[in-house]
C-alpha cells in the first residue's frame, strides 16, 4: 500500500516539476480564469439578496460576457476549460439573476412585496389601536 501511494506521490511531483506545467501554471491561461471566479462567486452570493437590488442592464451585460467568453475559452489553442468552467457558472447564476429580476419588476414581483410589507405594518400597528380603545 504504501508503495503505491510512494509511486503515486512521485508521479505528481514529476508533474508538477514539469517545464510543461510550470509553463501552464506561471500563464494567463492559468491566472486569468482564476482571477475571473471573483464574478460567478459574487453573483452566486447576490441570489441571496432581495431581488429589488438587482440591475437589470448590469445583469444582461454580464450574461452576454459569459455567452461570449465560453465560446472564446473553446476557440482559443489549447482550449481554455478552467475560463469555460467559469463562465459556464457565471451564465447560470446571472440567468438566476435574470429571472428574478423580471419575476421582480415586470411579472408582479414588486407589488407582492408592497402588498406584504403593508400587511406585515398593519400586523404591528393592530395592537396599538386595540390597546387605545382599551384606554378610552
Amino acid at each position: 500500500m504504501s508503495q503505491a501511494s510512494g509511486s503515486i506521490a512521485s508521479r505528481i511531483s514529476q508533474k508538477i516539476s514539469s517545464p510543461e506545467f510550470r509553463n501552464y501554471f506561471m500563464s494567463t491561461h492559468f491566472w486569468g480564469p482564476v482571477a475571473n471566479w471573483g464574478i460567478p462567486i459574487a453573483a452566486i452570493g447576490d441570489t441571496q439578496k432581495d431581488a429589488s437590488l438587482i440591475s437589470g442592464n448590469m445583469t444582461a451585460a454580464l450574461t452576454l460576457y459569459s455567452a461570449l467568453f465560453m465560446r472564446f475559452a473553446l476557440a482559443v489553442q489549447p482550449r481554455n476549460y478552467l475560463l469555460f468552467a467559469c463562465h459556464f457558472v457565471n451564465e447560470g447564476a446571472q440567468l438566476t439573476q435574470g429571472y428574478r429580476w423580471l419575476q421582480y419588476n415586470k411579472f408582479g414581483g414588486k407589488e407582492a412585496a408592497e402588498q406584504k410589507a403593508a400587511a406585515d405594518a398593519a400586523v404591528i400597528e393592530e395592537p396599538k389601536v386595540v390597546e387605545a380603545v382599551a384606554q378610552n
